[in-house]
């Protein structure tokens, strides 16, 4: 459903606050900041910067992303966002109180925030857990990319039949 500019990651920022990659299109390429970056198994991230040939993308597992996503099985909207723990799994908080999370239940984007197209396949539920409020109850998302073996990426330069 989307146009695409395929890249290879030339370079990674993975420190313990931020993780971003450097990928080898920019705007001669049509690159714009905020475009969505996706991997055949999932969501990346989105542009933050971008130079003539190269671009910077601030990836879903850094610290400073919040994506607004909805569980596949519910379509409860819930926000993952990247941890300190590792660079594998999102933390995903603001479940609705009523929502039924089971683990293995499959995670990807809702389209709401402007940034990520809806439907982005973002990673699985591997546990729920439970806190003494209701409200405060949070799940670990085990994410779809595994960046540590993240070579190449594709940007979306629009999304089509929305």
């Amino acid at each position: 459903d989307y146009n695409t500019i395929p890249a290879d990651v030339i370079n990674r920022d993975i420190s313990n606050y931020s993780s971003t990659i450097v990928i080898n299109v920019g705007s001669d390429d049509g690159i714009k900041t905020d475009m969505t970056v996706i991997a055949d198994s999932g969501l990346v991230g989105h542009i933050i910067s971008v130079t003539k040939n190269t671009a910077k993308v601030q990836t879903i597992v850094d610290t400073a992303t919040a994506v607004t996503s909805k569980i596949s099985t519910t379509e409860d909207t819930i926000i993952v966002q990247g941890t300190l723990d590792d660079k594998t799994t999102l933390r995903a908080t603001f479940i609705p109180t009523d929502a039924v999370v089971l683990e293995g239940d499959s995670v990807e984007t809702s389209g709401i925030g402007g940034i990520y197209p809806k439907g982005i396949h973002i990673g699985t539920i591997r546990e729920v857990v439970e806190t003494g409020n209701i409200t405060d109850r949070y799940a670990i998302v085990d994410t779809a990319v595994d960046f540590s073996k993240l070579n190449t990426v594709l940007v979306i330069t629009n999304s089509v039949s929305e």
